[in-house]
């Protein structure tokens, strides 16, 4: 009989279509702020040890393009094998319910007793669950999953690989901008984009927004420094 975990238990404000639009929402929001953080140090270290431009665009656009296929083929697999595991939850459902039916009515009864109804009453609502549709009720309660919205993998893809090249656009146009100051505005906007990301993502997660902001900006911070330190050191080696 499929036992209902902590990790796998469905959320009880929203449904199985929201929960999908949620992670796709979440796949945007971490590849901006992906495509924000690599492609910034990419040109900051390039900036940091040439000053021609042509030769930071093309590093630029490069790890933009290298990066979005790379989100999306990660996603691709990630969402793909997640997808799946809920195909093989709903396989595995359809069988308890054709060969054990009184065992999962009551499982699914005691399910709504733990959620405060009377035994009775959980007993009366899982039977009208059960007539009109077993497999959607079990699938909704014990897996949280919604038999006809499961994990769309495209979508996934489509959201991180547009906004990892979204996210990638503002330091690559800021370092082109001709500037003796570019690398410190570059340096300043990106600080900027993984604020509002970080605090986006912990909204998202339900988070405390200032600790991840925080997080996400110290981060970016960071690996901006270090790329541009070795870009300069480079620079003055070669």
């Amino acid at each position: 009989m499929t036992q209902v975990t902590h990790a796998g238990e469905p959320d009880q404000h929203t449904g199985g279509g929201l929960s999908n639009r949620l992670n796709w929402l979440r796949a945007g929001v971490l590849g901006a702020n992906d495509g924000i953080v690599s492609v910034a140090g990419i040109v900051l270290g390039v900036a940091a040890a040439t000053a021609d431009r042509g030769t930071i665009l093309t590093a630029g656009v490069a790890g933009l393009l290298a990066g979005a296929l790379s989100m999306a083929a990660g996603e691709y697999v990630s969402v793909s094998t997640q997808r799946d595991s809920e195909k093989a939850l709903l396989a595995k459902e359809k069988w308890e319910l054709r060969t054990m039916p009184d065992a999962e009515l009551r499982e699914l009864a005691e399910i709504y007793q733990e959620k405060g109804l009377p035994p009775a009453l959980a007993m009366e609502v899982a039977e009208a669950l059960t007539k009109h549709d077993a497999l959607r009720a079990h699938a909704e309660v014990e897996l949280g999953i919604d038999p006809d919205d499961l994990t769309n993998p495209w979508q996934a893809v489509a959201a991180s690989a547009v906004s990892f090249v979204i996210g990638a656009l503002l330091p690559l146009l800021v370092i082109m901008l001709p500037s003796p100051i570019r690398a410190p505005l570059c340096f300043g906007a990106v600080l900027v984009a993984l604020a509002i990301t970080g605090a986006i993502s912990a909204r998202l997660g339900g988070a405390r927004i200032a600790r991840a902001t925080v997080r996400t900006v110290a981060g970016g911070a960071l690996a901006m420094a270090v790329t541009y330190g070795v870009g300069h050191l480079l620079g003055v080696t070669l």
